[in-house]
């Protein structure tokens, strides 16, 4: 929590307090002109006595001055230590690696608790992991003084406001040591420990709590970084894999796994986050945004994407089937949508229909069903080539991140939850530069119509069923309710994204013809 605090001066009511300040002001004007050393030392004691207010209450014993220039100390130490790297460390070259024989300094450890969803903690030195004890020590050198051992603790994941996920999270000890384990393994670069454990498993969360907050944190260390993870999943990187490569360039460890010591000349213990599905540019090197990411997505299903497409071509090649081929060739222009199909809770029961009436519309239908092993090139592929997605509110929306700026995304909106989806999802497809579409059901179209009567709380007024807690909404809106869409409601908004989508199309067309032109007239001039 951050506490913003401010200075309240008393002004003088009488006509004599007044000519006597301005007197003592002109004397004291006078005295800094004839001595500049005094104007420093003023502004070193008004900047101290801020430094100390921030750890500390204020206190007028004389015997505080020590204290006040040691925290100051410390502070700048930190800042100056860890603030290039962590704020600006790819426009300032801070490579902290010192040699293997260098054991004449350790910096400490610095862990930064003000965020609400994350800590992230600091090691620069001789960092050594010791994973029997589910530690990573900080070797002091021997000149350090015995009583400046430092302790801290620490669960790498991002989301600490929730106490029943982290208790899950393995804790980690940070501590600085005397002596520790040789080194069994020496890397050259630095470590960023975090746990794949918490929600993982959902795709939301692993965007959100996982991948986001890994490029976030690790960037701008262009790849020359080792991943450290705790609750190590070998699916995990089987399935992340691909996004994992284009962030480093080593192979991960598995902290409880590898009982081997390895040794790093700096360490980052738990992940950055910013937002949902989203990141803050004004807090990124060079602005680096979600658009960012997305292109890095790019780069890292690319190479999968070509292998399914090569594949698919031979069997289309082995298949000969003429019709087959001229049916793809006379889809080709026609927009393509993707309704990503539920299974369970939140499904679309008339979900045929509303393919019927996409394609009335003009549009040429896919739809998918993710399920949790499904490759992501797979669904990838499919999003990055359509111009519009439909689903219902869910964990599946987090693919969104998989659709080019500008594409449709439209959203079906069950009763009870307008707030998460523009939260989880509205709003980060915003910020990524999709054109985002809510479409919020009525009453009639939910499954709850047809188990509750007309006037039940839960079909009118659902705000307040969501105002009994997180788990009277997840039972009745998310698990207990499915969709059945008005298509003559639906078919609108269908109709919406086909008009935007086509208009889009003739702009480009348009866009390319003019760029051929000049290009055609050189040549017609030569």
């Amino acid at each position: 929590m951050v506490h913003h605090h401010r200075n309240y001066h008393v002004q003088p009511h009488r006509k004599e307090d007044l000519e006597e300040q301005q007197q003592q002001q002109q004397q004291k004007q006078k005295h800094q002109i004839q001595d500049p050393s005094v104007e420093q030392a003023h502004r070193l004691r008004h900047l101290m006595d801020y430094a100390y207010f921030v750890g500390h209450h204020r206190s007028r014993v004389s015997n505080t001055a020590f204290l006040r220039l040691l925290f100051l100390f410390s502070l700048i130490s930190c800042t100056l230590l860890f603030a290039p790297r962590v704020f600006f460390s790819d426009d300032v070259e801070f490579r902290m690696r010192p040699r293997e024989d260098d054991q004449s300094w350790a910096a400490p450890i610095c862990c930064d608790r003000t965020a609400f969803r994350t800590d992230v903690c600091f090691m620069r030195g001789d960092v050594r992991t010791h994973a029997a004890s589910n530690s990573i020590f900080l070797l002091s050198p021997s000149s350090s003084p015995s009583n400046s051992t430092v302790d801290e603790k620490i669960r790498p994941y991002t989301r600490k406001w929730e106490a029943s996920v982290m208790s899950t999270i393995d804790e980690l000890s940070l501590s600085t040591v005397a002596a520790a384990n040789r080194c069994d393994v020496v890397h050259r670069v630095p470590a960023v420990v975090f746990s794949t454990g918490g929600y993982t498993g959902n795709v939301y969360h692993e965007f959100n709590d996982g991948l986001i907050p890994l490029y976030i944190t690790s960037q701008h260390f262009d790849r020359q970084v080792v991943f450290v993870m705790l609750e190590y999943h070998d699916w995990w990187m089987t399935k992340h894999g691909h996004v994992v490569s284009r962030l480093s360039d080593y192979p991960p460890i598995d902290f409880s796994g590898d009982r081997r010591t390895h040794c790093f000349p700096e360490a980052i213990v738990g992940l950055r986050i910013h937002d949902e599905l989203s990141i803050d540019a004004a807090k990124m090197k060079s602005n680096k945004s979600i658009s960012d990411f997305r292109r890095l997505l790019d780069e890292a299903y690319a190479p999968r994407v070509r292998a399914i497409d090569r594949d698919e071509q031979s069997h289309r090649n082995n298949s000969n089937s003429s019709s087959s081929n001229s049916n793809n060739r006379s889809n080709e222009k026609a927009p393509k949508m993707v309704i990503m199909s539920r299974n369970g809770s939140r499904a679309i029961e008339n979900e045929r229909e509303v393919v019927e009436a996409a394609e009335a519309v003009g549009f040429e239908v896919e739809v998918m069903s993710p399920q949790r092993d499904t490759e992501l090139a797979r669904i990838y592929r499919a999003l990055n080539s359509c111009d519009v997605m439909v689903g219902v509110h869910g964990a599946a929306m987090t693919h969104f991140l998989f659709m080019r700026p500008r594409s449709v995304f439209v959203q079906v909106v069950p009763l009870g939850t307008d707030w998460a989806a523009e939260m989880y999802y509205g709003e980060p497809a915003r910020k990524l530069g999709l054109r985002y579409a809510a479409y919020k059901i009525l009453p009639r179209e939910s499954s709850l119509y047809r188990k509750y009567s007309r006037n039940a709380t839960i079909l009118k007024d659902p705000d307040s069923v969501n105002a009994q807690g997180w788990q009277v909404t997840k039972k009745v809106y998310l698990d207990g309710q499915n969709v059945r869409l008005d298509i003559g409601r639906f078919r609108k908004r269908l109709v919406k994204a086909f008009e935007y989508v086509t208009k889009k199309r003739r702009r480009q067309q348009l866009q390319q013809l003019q760029q051929l032109q000049p290009r055609q007239q050189r040549r017609i001039e030569r």
